[in-house]
């Protein structure tokens, strides 16, 4: 039962006792039943303002309670001229403002939050209570390559191929470097935050490639520069000293003189392709920047054609042909992107080896090239290292090629790829001829 039930019940009763007080008086003495009858209406009177002061504090707390409850801030109340509920509304309002105040002031900070997560350049992955993907930031969609929607609800363990077994197995304060196509590297770290109470994690996932790049690169940049100063510094000399030697031979027997001019060529020859080795290096390291043009690509690619056609008769490789309809120009260096793809269609040519197929595949649609070979795959233990530089799984390979390449794709800003399809057993090494931030 109710305080304002049990009220109005207790002032029914008393009254219905006046009431029946009154009745009692009226025959007997008319002075007693005029006076309970104006004991009445007083009593009456003062049971309603009595009521009219209980009640409306009462439904003011109910306000009050019900907009709280529907989080509702912005109902206040004016003072009613009493002193015990005034104090209460006061305190009732100024409760309301703080109220609102914080909560603009949350809301403030979570949509500055949700901002500067969206544009940070480092992937967010947040975990729902049972560690499952809940969102993902712009910057992790791109470190996966697929889509917020397609990530929510997977658990980090059954992403696909090296996220998957980084981030499965991932604890705080334990971060852990990711490695693919042998190009992208990233660092995985995983940390937690409180949600009502509870604790979620998160994972951040930052993008090492471009400075692991660029720290490689002036490391052997130095090294090579060294090198080639001290080498052609020495070559130099010794050439000169060589052929100063020639002056002697006339002075030998007929027997010994074709030996000797045998050995200094030999010599000769021998600097000077030591001088063309270290050559090939410096190359590397003085690699200008692109001026851009537009370029027809397929005349490209058909020149590339004609000069290994030659070399690709005597191994029995075929070359076969799907390329967009008419000239696909894009922007590049004409010169450097010659020497890349000449060095993509080389390297194709060596995995075939013999008897197999060649195919080059464009798209305008985006504007693509795919040179694919039905040679041997590449291993998974050799994927990681594809594009580092002086690694060659060739018995004389210098480990220059695919770096080469990759400086000058990077430098065009063209997103690429090298991988054997584990469904077909094609190597395909495709490269998006439009600006991008890294590798396909």
């Amino acid at each position: 039962m109710t305080l304002r039930t049990q009220y109005i019940l207790f002032v029914v009763l008393i009254h219905a006792a006046i009431a029946g007080l009154a009745f009692q008086f009226r025959a007997s003495n008319l002075y007693l039943f005029v006076a309970t009858e104006a004991l009445l209406i007083v009593t009456a009177v003062i049971s309603l303002q009595l009521y009219r002061g209980f009640v409306r504090p009462l439904n003011l707390i109910a306000a009050g309670t019900e907009a709280i409850r529907d989080r509702d801030f912005t109902m206040k109340f004016l003072p009613v001229g009493q002193t015990e509920m005034d104090q209460l509304i006061d305190t009732y309002n100024t409760m309301i403002d703080e109220l609102r105040q914080e909560r603009v002031s949350q809301h403030e900070k979570s949509f500055l939050l949700e901002r500067l997560i969206d544009a940070s350049p480092a992937g967010i992955l947040l975990l729902d209570f049972e560690g499952r993907i809940q969102g993902a930031n712009p910057a992790a969609e791109k470190c996966l390559q697929q889509a917020a929607p397609q990530l929510l609800g997977l658990a980090p363990a059954a992403l696909p191929g090296e996220w998957g077994r980084v981030l499965g197995g991932l604890e705080p304060g334990q971060p852990q470097t990711v490695q693919l196509s042998g190009l992208q590297t990233y660092r995985a770290s995983a940390s937690h935050f409180l949600d009502r109470g509870f604790t979620r994690r998160f994972i951040v996932l930052e993008e090492l490639t471009q400075e692991l790049i660029r720290q490689e690169k002036q490391a052997y940049e130095k090294l090579i520069r060294m090198m080639s100063h001290e080498i052609n510094n020495s070559i130099g000399a010794v050439n000169s000293i060589l052929q100063s030697f020639r002056y002697y031979a006339g002075q030998l027997t007929q027997d010994d003189q074709a030996d000797f001019t045998e050995a200094l060529d030999v010599s000769v020859q021998r600097n000077t392709h030591l001088a063309n080795f270290i050559a090939g290096f410096a190359n590397l390291v003085r690699l200008p920047p692109p001026q851009p043009r537009p370029v027809d690509v397929h005349e490209q690619l058909r020149a590339i054609c004609r000069l290994l056609q030659v070399q690709s008769e005597k191994r029995r490789i075929k070359w076969h042909w799907q390329l967009a309809p008419g000239p696909l120009f894009v922007a590049l260096d004409a010169q450097q992107m010659e020497q890349a793809l000449l060095n993509i269609c080389k390297n194709a040519l060596e995995a075939i080896d013999h008897d197999g197929n060649l195919w080059v595949r464009t798209t305008a649609e985006p504007a693509e090239i795919s040179i694919e070979n039905d040679g041997p795959g590449i291993a998974p233990e050799v994927q990681p290292y594809l594009f580092t530089p002086f690694f060659s799984t060739k018995r004389d390979g210098q480990g220059i090629g695919l770096t080469m390449i990759r400086d000058i794709l990077l430098q065009h800003g063209f997103a690429f790829s090298l991988a054997t399809d584990a469904a077909t057993g094609r190597t395909a090494f495709r490269i998006r001829l439009s600006p991008a931030a890294g590798p396909a």
